[in-house]
């Protein structure tokens, strides 16, 4: 009887070893918590079961579709070994975990410390969470803070958003990987290179922590240290002196921040935009720019910088806007201006351009240029005949020349000015010294300029009136002449009035230096104003 029962005690253990470990064998691994619970890891299925002892080593052997389960999380592989001492599993060829069915881990090695929970994968390793998938040749993923970490390159694939690094780190619970070293990303609208850049994959958001480039599709370039980018939407915002250029403009700021959608762009904080195209520089505490409609509005503290052939002009108000005029092929404009010389001037639209450019200031204008200066209530320049219109109380001053009127047309050529027209209450008044003042008012003035300096002015009125201090050949002083008349022409010499002459119904009388009446010496609405006159361009940054 007991031979019997031997002999199928040893059968049974026959049986036993060819039937393939499908059954749950339960292996129990010490968890390295706080607590030191007990984690379980069940060995679901595999083909072959073996154990093995190596040096004292005792080794489970699993080969063959195997299965483990360790709580929520499952391994797949083709073959894998347990050291239930070391609570190491080791595992090999189509290696897949399941975490939770959110994280899937792919790789063809693997080895998993099961007391940390930390697994460490090597060859054609990927890792995806249904939103972006990181591939790798060698990575650390540790399934208990879902913390996964690559340090001998990586790259992950977004949708069309492809990021590649060196090193990275991978955050399960926020969805962010924070990339370092030689960090390269790349869609359909950009490329961005840094060296350290922190990536979230379910909003798309990247967000720059050290020195980056992004270069778009369209050749622009941005510069920051610093921001956040919506890759998805196109919103961004950038700080620490970000800067920006394209094929047209460039500009730098404190803070930028950017709407693809709508094309709006806007800086704050010692800002600059510069126009390369109509050599115009903006500078101002706060610039909104418009890329779709090509436009610009300035504000607290802006001056606006115009640069033609080595000179400047420099134009500061409350708030400065630049936009575009356009035409359609059906609208073929010629503006013609015939001054009172019958002299014209045309300007000629039926070229292929089909848009110009114009600028506008409004409130407490200033201009500064070596050779001119002025300030009014609001202005109006335009590319097409570069002239600035001035409105509101305007004044001009070259030299020792001061004009004035209710409107200032300032016509010029290449930064220089070239001609003036005042509309109404029109004003020139040239100082000779403290006690003299050239005078001559009417209803219109048109003035030319030779090398940046009035040259020759024609006063119309009804009447047009004068004062002038004329001179004799030592240039000593004679007298006071005051006339009027239907025109008056007067020249200058040596930036000083010259000559007044008079055209139809003349009536005037000279009076000596010691006889003129205190009364006379002034014309109707005369100021001068030089108070208000901008003395250097500094005064405008101010």
């Amino acid at each position: 009887m007991i031979a019997l029962r031997s002999t199928i005690f040893i059968l049974l253990l026959f049986i036993l070893a060819g039937i393939p470990a499908r059954a749950q064998q339960q292996v129990v691994i010490n968890a390295s918590s706080a607590s030191d619970t007990i984690r379980t890891i069940n060995i679901v299925q595999g083909k072959n079961l073996r154990q093995k002892t190596l040096d004292s080593t005792v080794l489970e052997t699993i080969a063959g579709d195997v299965i483990i389960k360790e709580g929520l999380t499952t391994f797949y592989c083709d073959s894998a070994a347990l050291n239930r001492k070391t609570n190491i599993l080791e595992a090999y060829g189509n290696i897949h975990i399941n975490d939770n069915d959110s994280i899937h881990t792919y790789a063809q090695s693997l080895r998993y410390v099961g007391a940390e929970r930390i697994a460490y994968l090597k060859k054609n390793v990927r890792l995806t969470d249904k939103k972006g998938t990181l591939y790798t040749d060698d990575l650390e993923y540790n399934l208990r803070t879902g913390i996964a970490t690559y340090k001998n390159g990586g790259r992950i694939v977004n949708g069309k958003t492809e990021l590649t690094s060196l090193e990275g780190v991978y955050i399960a619970e926020t969805k962010d990987v924070y990339f370092k070293k030689n960090v390269h990303l790349k869609d359909p609208d950009r490329d961005i290179w840094t060296d350290s850049l922190l990536y979230n994959i379910k909003t798309n958001i990247a967000t720059f922590i050290s020195k980056t480039r992004i270069i778009g599709k369209d050749g622009s370039v941005i510069d920051t240290r610093s921001g956040t980018y919506n890759l998805a939407t196109g919103e961004a915002i950038f700080f620490d002196r970000t800067s920006f250029s394209d094929s047209t403009h460039s500009g730098i700021a404190d803070k930028i921040a950017y709407d693809k959608n709508t094309g709006t762009l806007q800086m704050e904080g010692n800002a600059k935009l510069v126009d390369s195209a109509n050599q115009v520089t903006v500078i101002g505490n706060q610039i909104f720019v418009d890329t779709k409609k090509n436009s610009f509005l300035a504000t607290r503290k802006p001056v606006m910088i115009f640069y033609r052939d080595g000179d400047s002009t420099y134009v500061a108000a409350d708030t400065l806007f630049s936009g575009l005029r356009k035409y359609d092929s059906l609208e073929r404009r010629v503006i013609t201006h015939t001054d009172t010389l019958n002299t014209s001037m045309a300007v000629n639209t039926n070229s292929k351009d089909t848009s110009i450019r114009y600028f506008l200031a409004f409130h407490h204008v200033r201009i500064f240029n070596d050779s001119l200066q002025a300030v009014s209530d609001s202005l109006h320049y335009s590319t097409v005949d570069s002239t600035f219109k001035l409105f509101g109380e305007p004044v001009v001053w070259n030299n020792q020349s001061q004009v004035t009127g209710d409107t200032i047309y300032m016509y010029t050529e290449n930064q220089k000015a070239k001609r003036f027209y005042v509309f109404n209450n029109g004003m020139i008044i040239n100082k000779s010294n403290d006690a003299m003042y050239n005078q001559i008012a009417g209803r219109t003035l048109n003035g030319y300029f030779v090398n940046g300096v009035i040259d020759y002015v024609r006063i119309k009125g009804s009447p047009a009136e004068s004062i002038y201090y004329p001179q004799d050949d030592d240039s000593a002083f004679i007298g006071m002449n005051r006339s009027s008349g239907d025109v008056i022409d007067i020249y200058f010499v040596n930036k000083e009035l010259n000559k007044v002459k008079f055209i139809n119904s003349v009536d005037g009388t000279l009076y000596p230096l010691r006889q003129i009446p205190a009364e006379l010496k002034q014309l109707k609405g005369f100021k001068w104003l030089d108070k208000r006159r901008p003395k250097n361009k500094l005064e405008l940054f101010e």
